[in-house]
């Protein structure tokens, strides 16, 4: 009983993340008081150059059970250095969903990453879905609003099925009520929902984009495949609602982009699901499935979390430097941030920033 507690507590206890030099933090209830003091509640930062240029809205944790993309959100935030316009980053979006797993998974509760100066840095891997304990019971049907969309009972606790969101809905819809409100509120012109999926999943190494991006994502997806990074371009369906890439596109100004990469410990095919599968993707089943033609990503018996973070955050620098392209206002310039070639190389770990010594 002593082991199991510490076990469950531990999951309670927020990652630490370190914010390079200019990022103030912030708290997502500053634009909507419906989440404050609740569990809902998360960190946001900001990094204003104090220059002229758009606002470029980076957003990992929607679904803590996919690991590179919170990883890529606090990459960013540990490197990143503005020198025109502002980058808001949210690492870990739905709390409620980081402090526990999903039921008969099997999944880790954390991994961890080896620094150059021999400490490591440790973080949650957490589920799909808002812990239960704080929205309970599901419904039978989860009906979208306001689309009326009918859904399995489950996808009230899923975020990406919650936007546009409810300012007195369920604590998922208030969540994703505040994350747009933010995104109205300061004026974001271009914002990412990064994402996992199974290697045997059809939208994965994927860009999805709503219509208002679609040029800008274009440019970014040949610019990609130029560079020798495969990247597959995905309009964001019109009749698929509550998620990010179409209800932000509708209900706001800003230009919305979900991405995914391949993560074999997300798939229906792996075989023991650890730690070493979450950091390295190697399984057996899926070097067979590869062989047999199956998958939908480049699979050679791995799909490391080095590699998914670097296809994140180098898309992601790309449409940083292309945005001004088809939006003047909006240019935006970031330096500081790590080359796919030199997060592959050289992994993730050698570019996260140490703790401070308490």
């Amino acid at each position: 009983m002593g082991w199991t507690g510490h076990s469950f507590l531990a999951m309670h206890e927020a990652d630490v993340v370190v914010p390079a030099p200019g990022f103030v933090e912030h708290r997502l209830s500053e634009w909507f008081d419906g989440i404050a003091g609740t569990p809902a509640d998360t960190a946001v930062y900001i990094q204003d150059s104090g220059l002229p240029g758009g606002t470029v809205f980076v957003m990992g944790g929607t679904h803590p059970n996919e690991p590179a993309a919170s990883m890529a959100a606090v990459l960013l935030l540990e490197r990143a250095h503005v020198t025109a316009g502002r980058l808001i980053v949210v690492p870990f979006a739905n709390m409620m969903a980081f402090n526990h797993n999903s039921p008969q998974e099997g999944h880790p509760q954390a991994f961890h990453f080896a620094l150059p100066d021999g400490s490591r840095r440790v973080f949650r891997y957490g589920s799909r879905a808002t812990n239960a304990i704080y929205q309970w019971p599901a419904p039978d049907i989860y009906i979208h609003e306001p689309s009326g969309q009918n859904l399995a009972g489950s996808e009230s606790s899923n975020l990406n099925r919650a936007h546009p969101g409810l300012p007195d809905g369920n604590l998922t819809q208030r969540l994703a009520y505040a994350l747009l409100e933010m995104i109205r509120k300061e004026k974001v012109d271009l914002a990412f929902d990064l994402h996992e999926a199974s290697p045997e999943y059809p939208v994965v190494n994927a860009i999805v984009a709503h219509e208002k991006s679609m040029e800008l994502a274009a440019m970014v997806t040949m610019e990609l495949e130029a560079a020798g990074i495969p990247m597959r371009l995905e309009p964001s369906p019109t009749n698929l609602r509550g998620l990010t890439h179409r209800e932000w596109g509708d209900n706001s100004d800003v230009m919305p982009i979900l991405m995914e990469t391949g993560n074999p410990s997300q798939g229906r095919l792996r075989g023991r699901t650890d730690e070493a599968l979450v950091l390295t993707g190697e399984d057996k089943f899926y070097a067979k499935a590869s062989e047999l033609g199956r998958l939908f990503i480049p699979y050679e018996r791995d799909q490391p979390i080095d590699l998914r973070v670097a296809r994140h955050v180098t898309a992601i620098m790309s449409f940083v430097e292309m945005l001004g392209m088809v939006k003047p206002e909006a240019e935006i310039a970031v330096d500081g941030v790590p080359s796919y070639g030199e997060i592959v190389e050289r992994g993730l770990g050698a570019f996260l920033a140490p703790l401070p010594r308490s």
